[in-house]
This record gives structure tokens, C-alpha cells and sequence, in this order.
């Protein structure tokens, strides 16, 4: 077999993740009358989050999942860190929203199901998707952009995301350094404070029994 080089490795390589690329899909999930379903995601900072939707509802008369009109999806989410709630927002059985991180960390991303019809115990099922994009980032999604063009800056963006990522945990590790440093620094006072308070107690018990012996006579 002949060696690769680099041009034909750099193809290979883009043509597997290509084919990769090909096996992301939405995920659904189903609610039970009003229940709400939430999803945890560790954000960067600054991060834009799109979420797409599509609620359906199991219609008896026509044996297959409908969109009921008169369903609304309900959709909150929460900086964990902070305990905030960042973005809330009531549309329709159809839609999409976004919101952009403020700061790193947890999110909770929410969906709820809520109707006025007899839909209300019956149950639903959600399909969704969310991408993660730089909202400093214009990108112009055109639809002359040919399919493997169209890959390409899919994966160039996947790529962003990765660095967005990697800049996330660094900042996580340098504030676990930084908690690290202060502890141990909390110990070695709380150490040397120790020292000091059996120094003090040892040299009073020792003018102390000093004292009773002289009192004492025994010395």
C-alpha cells in the first residue's frame, strides 16, 4: 500500500468527518400532559445557543402524531452559576429560540407543553435541536453554497466550538488553581496559628506548675 501524503491524508481526514458529520440528528422525547423536560449543557462564555422545535400531539382519529394548534411550548433557561434565569419565552408548537451565554458554566435548558383544549392528558412529543455558534461571528448562510461547501463551514464552525470549549476549561482550571492556592494558603495560616496557641498554652502550663512547685516547697 502506498504511503499517504499530506495533501491525501488532509482528504482522507476531511472526507471522514464528513461522513461523520452526516450522523448528527435533532433528538425528540416526550412530555406528559404539562411536564417539563430540562436539558443541563456546560456553556462557554459568550456562546450563542439556537434551539429548534417541533411539538406533536398523537391524534386517535387520524392514528398519527399532528401539530395541535392550540399547543404552546414554553421554553426557560437558567444560568446555574448565578441562579439566574437568562431567557424565557411562549411559542408556538412550531419555532426556535436563542439567547447567548453571559458568563461559563451550567445551564438549564427547559421545554413545557401547556394548552386551553382537552389536549391537555395527552402526550406530546418534542423534537429538538440546538447549535452552538460566536455571535461575534457573521456567517452568511447562502443558499448558492453548494452541499460540500455548505459541510465544510459546518465543520469549520464545529471546530470554533472546540476552541470555545478548550478557552472554557482553561479559565476553569485557572480558577481551580487559583481556589487551590488560596486553600493551601488558608492551611498553612490555620497551621502556623495552631503552633502558636499550643506554644502559648505549653509555656502558661509550664509557669504554672513551676509556680505550685515552688509554692509547694518541692523544688
Amino acid at each position: 500500500m502506498a504511503l499517504l501524503n499530506g495533501k491525501n491524508l488532509s482528504l482522507w481526514l476531511l472526507g471522514i468527518l464528513l461522513i461523520c458529520s452526516q450522523v448528527a440528528h435533532a433528538l425528540y422525547f416526550y412530555l406528559d400532559g404539562t411536564e417539563k423536560k430540562c436539558f443541563l449543557e456546560e456553556l462557554p462564555k459568550e456562546t450563542m445557543v439556537i434551539g429548534t422545535y417541533k411539538a406533536e400531539q398523537f391524534s386517535d382519529a387520524h392514528k398519527q402524531w399532528i401539530v395541535n394548534s392550540d399547543l404552546k411550548i414554553y421554553v426557560t433557561v437558567e444560568d446555574l452559576t448565578q441562579g439566574l434565569r437568562v431567557f424565557e419565552q411562549s411559542g408556538t408548537s412550531e419555532g426556535e429560540f436563542k439567547f447567548t451565554s453571559a458568563e461559563s458554566g451550567d445551564h438549564s435548558i427547559c421545554l413545557a407543553a401547556s394548552s386551553s383544549s382537552w389536549f391537555d392528558s395527552t402526550k406530546t412529543r418534542v423534537t429538538f435541536d440546538m447549535d452552538f455558534d460566536d455571535p461575534a461571528v457573521m456567517h452568511d448562510h447562502s443558499e448558492t453554497l453548494s452541499d460540500l461547501a455548505q459541510r465544510v463551514h459546518e465543520l469549520n464552525e464545529r471546530v470554533q466550538d472546540i476552541r470555545r470549549e478548550q478557552s472554557s476549561q482553561r479559565e476553569r482550571e485557572a480558577e481551580f488553581r487559583d481556589q487551590s492556592e488560596l486553600t493551601n494558603s488558608r492551611v498553612v495560616w490555620w497551621t502556623i496559628a495552631q503552633i502558636v496557641v499550643l506554644g502559648a498554652v505549653c509555656a502558661w502550663q509550664m509557669r504554672h506548675f513551676k509556680n505550685f512547685f515552688v509554692a509547694k516547697k518541692l523544688v
